[in-house]
């Protein structure tokens, strides 16, 4: 690495000479490269906003959902569309995830970039361009992928692609409620499916059967949706529909997001099809959980799941927006220098947390329980306050934020700060 000083510089110019893309780095920025800058949040010395990570709590987190997961005796592959992050993926992959979850096939290409080996996509794989991308992995024999089918076209287009290249798809029937996104719906789309991939022998292989629980809200109709999928894949192993399916390449039973991962633990951990079976859940917003949304989930959970209430923790927000006060035009508002090309917004506005005046002996503080964003522009975040509250241009305020999967996909590097704010490693994104 160069000897040049990246002191007080922002975070892109030390990153962008090292980044090719969405292929492997020129040079793997290190965290001890990160360190020797010497750089600390609380001394201004990176540019905000910033979203930054806090590592004693990514630990936590890491730690937290794989104890969980081992309880059930059921696997983890973490959803990787929310953070896009090979540092992260890694990680999650080295504390014992059994492979990473994925949307698209561009995902699927950057996670094997960076040398991720087992994905569920847990999207239909459509287009001859992103089957292609696929098939070009799939040439990798130590690559093992699973995409979802819900529709005889689909199984068809498939079968068709991968024929033509004397290579087989592995794919999972998704299931879906009446009213949520894709899925079959009844027995008439289903049987479809099912004939459509005994067109294609040797090119579409079934190898089990996906669910995505989150489209519904009532913990009842999840039970129930959930005890579906199971009979489904019982179903289907004594049909014979399962036939690819060994010990060395076990049928796959899988569902999970971020708010009702207990739920399907529960159903799911002792399903029994007289065939070897893993059962995936795919949660990716427990990395960094949120203030928002699964902070709710998650109380939830703790209030009903026993495993959770044994454990004595939960997990906790590791994820932060800073940035200054800009402006402070009327007596009951200040305008911050954040906005929604830096935060989620879809899932409830950044809560102002803590606030530090830099070159001053005060100490962080908390915000007062009265601050709240209103609104957010492009660039700019509209801070509700009180006449005469202590506040400053250049005061720098920390936020808390709902869903992580729209922060995380506005930056292209994220600091990860131990407690005393130092910056300790840097993780970078490839949306």
């Amino acid at each position: 690495m160069a000897d040049t000083n990246y002191q007080n510089t922002d975070l892109h110019a030390f990153v962008s000479p090292l980044n090719k893309g969405i292929g492997e780095l020129a040079h793997p920025v290190t965290a001890a490269e990160v360190a020797a800058q010497g750089w600390n949040l609380l001394r201004e010395d990176l540019s905000l906003p910033s979203a930054v990570l806090y590592e004693d709590r990514l630990a936590h987190n890491l730690q937290w959902m794989q104890r969980f997961v081992t309880e059930y005796g059921v696997k983890l592959a973490p959803h990787g569309k929310t953070t896009m992050s090979p540092k992260l993926f890694a990680r999650q992959l080295a504390g014992g995830a059994w492979g990473i979850t994925l949307a698209t096939a561009h995902q699927t290409q950057a996670a094997y970039a960076h040398g991720v080996r087992r994905v569920i996509m847990a999207n239909q794989l459509v287009g001859k361009q992103n089957m292609r991308i696929i098939a070009e992995l799939l040439r990798d024999p130590d690559f093992t992928f699973y995409c979802l089918v819900d529709s005889a076209d689909l199984v068809d287009q498939l079968g068709s692609f991968f024929a033509q290249r004397g290579q087989t798809i592995q794919v999972l029937l998704e299931l879906g409620a009446a009213g949520g996104r894709t899925g079959v719906r009844n027995q008439e789309q289903q049987q479809a499916v099912l004939e459509a991939v005994q067109r294609w022998p040797g090119s579409v292989a079934l190898a089990g059967v996906e669910v995505y629980e989150g489209v519904l809200k009532e913990e009842a109709d999840i039970r129930l949706f959930l005890q579906t999928a199971v009979a489904c894949l019982q179903q289907l192993q004594r049909q014979g529909h399962l036939q690819h399916c060994d010990a060395q390449h076990p049928a796959i039973l899988t569902g999970a997001g971020s708010a009702w991962f207990d739920v399907v633990a529960e159903e799911f951990a002792g399903a029994k099809i007289g065939a070897p079976l893993e059962v995936v859940l795919r949660p990716g917003c427990y990395l960094t959980h949120d203030v928002g949304i699964y902070r709710a989930a998650q109380q939830q959970i703790q209030s009903r799941n026993p495993v959770a209430q044994k454990m004595r923790s939960e997990l906790l927000p590791a994820l932060q927006l800073w940035a200054y006060v800009q402006s402070i035009p009327e007596h009951d508002k200040a305008i911050v220098a954040l906005g929604k090309r830096d935060a989620a917004f879809d899932a409830g506005l950044p809560s102002p947390a803590a606030r530090l005046r830099p070159g001053s002996d005060a100490a962080l503080l908390p915000t007062p329980a009265h601050w709240e964003i209103t609104g957010m522009m492009d660039q700019h975040a509209y801070l509700k306050i009180a006449a005469g509250d202590d506040i400053r241009v250049g005061d720098m305020i920390a936020f808390d934020i709902s869903h992580p999967c729209l922060t995380f996909d506005k930056w292209r590097c994220l600091p990860v700060l131990d407690t005393q704010f130092n910056v300790i490693d840097l993780v970078q994104t490839y949306f």
